[in-house]
């Protein structure tokens, strides 16, 4: 019996890339002591502040079907943070919860894109939007970034890859570059989605952690509500990884919509994680700054970790929890160079293959570690680049 294209082609075909980390899984496994700074996990865990929350919901009773929309008091809530945040008047209507930022994303290409519709996105890129587009029934085209230009797309490359396209999605603070795309990027955006008529699909789940700059919705931008999808997630903002609580927030006709999709496919999310999660949004910033704090912290660490030497090089790290490093003095690809220092160090880091080509020679830091550790872990790894390089670290 066969299985379906869209099933067996998701992937695409060949590595994905992540061969690294989970050779340091098996490590691990092995019992080999391995510092992780591959994947994007709080080392803090949730707080037990939202946990109590939703243990207490769970024990009140809250745990058959719920509204498959979402509770009407985390779409509120989730609709007041969105107005406060961008000035964009936004209601319940407005938004769907959803089984985390993946689901969202799934479910917003699979509202936009026809079978065979073209989707753009940017790369470097999350590992699973060229999958996630294919399994919505999309064919992935990718408008390839420039570490010359800080990975920020060009006006000419946006608008000349989506002509014919559907879709383009985007995502600011980004994951792997740890780069917050500028008002005039973002601006070309908007000019290239209304030029070519393409629905925008947002990726805003980093968007607590800007450490430069400011973090722009383009959902704010003249034009652009009326044909933005915006992802956003509690796994980053307030660590809440595993209870896989996400949202879209999109206009009313498109979002009903959509949620006939929910209703056919996962049914909604749990009434007691949605109600921890409703809690979580109404402790304020504070609770927000609290869980970004470690990475604005280890950002600088990571800025002083570098200084005195040129074999490593940052890329601007204004935003997410990762900081993408130039590696490209070693002589080494950055797979090459990850396998390399996994073996020779015990420290695993993404390839920037692993999120596209345009990161080629790059490697990805997650600072998802204790500040000494992590401190530690940087300097060996700097170490061992110089060493490869020719160069006194």
């Amino acid at each position: 019996m066969k299985l379906s294209h869209r099933i067996t082609h998701i992937t695409g075909g060949g590595s994905d890339g992540w061969d690294v980390f989970y050779k340091a899984r098996r490590m691990i496994a092995d019992g080999v002591p391995v510092t992780e700074l591959t994947i994007g996990e709080h080392d803090i865990g949730t707080s037990h502040a939202i946990l109590e929350a939703m243990h207490a919901s769970a024990m009140g009773g809250h745990t058959g079907y719920a509204m498959v929309p979402g509770t009407h008091a985390l779409r509120k809530s989730v609709a007041a943070r969105i107005a406060a945040r961008t000035g964009v008047p936004t209601t319940a209507d407005n938004i769907l919860i959803t089984p985390g930022g993946q689901a969202a994303l799934f479910a917003a290409h699979t509202a936009v894109c026809n079978p065979g519709d073209t989707a753009a996105y940017i790369d470097p890129y999350y590992a699973t939007y060229p999958g996630t587009i294919r399994g919505a029934g999309g064919v992935p085209k990718a408008i390839v970034t420039s570490p010359d230009t800080a990975f920020q797309p060009t006006a000419e490359a946006l608008t000349q890859a989506t002509k014919g396209a559907a879709s383009l999605l985007v995502n600011t603070p980004n994951n792997p570059t740890g780069v917050v795309y500028s008002a005039q990027t973002l601006q070309a955006i908007a000019d290239a989605c209304k030029e070519n008529d393409l629905w925008l699909i947002s990726d805003e789940v980093y968007d607590t952690q800007v450490w430069e700059g400011a973090h722009i919705s383009p959902r704010s931008l003249p034009g652009m509500a009326e044909r933005t999808l915006v992802v956003g997630s509690m796994s980053k903002s307030h660590a809440m990884t595993g209870s896989r609580v996400g949202w879209i927030c999109g206009p009313a006709d498109a979002i009903a919509q959509i949620i006939n999709l929910s209703t056919h496919t996962t049914y909604g999310v749990a009434g007691y994680i949605q109600d921890a999660a409703d809690f979580a949004l109404n402790q304020g910033k504070a609770a927000e700054e609290e869980v970004s704090a470690p990475f604005r912290r280890r950002r600088a660490l990571s800025m002083q970790a570098l200084e005195g030497q040129n074999v490593v090089r940052a890329v601007p790290a204004q935003g997410a929890m990762y900081v993408m490093l130039d590696i490209r003095a070693t002589g080494m690809s950055g797979e090459e160079f990850a396998n390399a220092l996994l073996d020779a160090e015990h420290i695993a880091v993404m390839p920037g293959e692993s999120f596209g080509q345009a990161a080629a020679g790059h490697i990805r830091v997650a600072m998802t570690i204790a500040d000494d550790q992590y401190v530690d872990a940087l300097s060996r790894l700097i170490a061992f680049a110089s060493t490869r390089a020719g160069a006194t670290p």
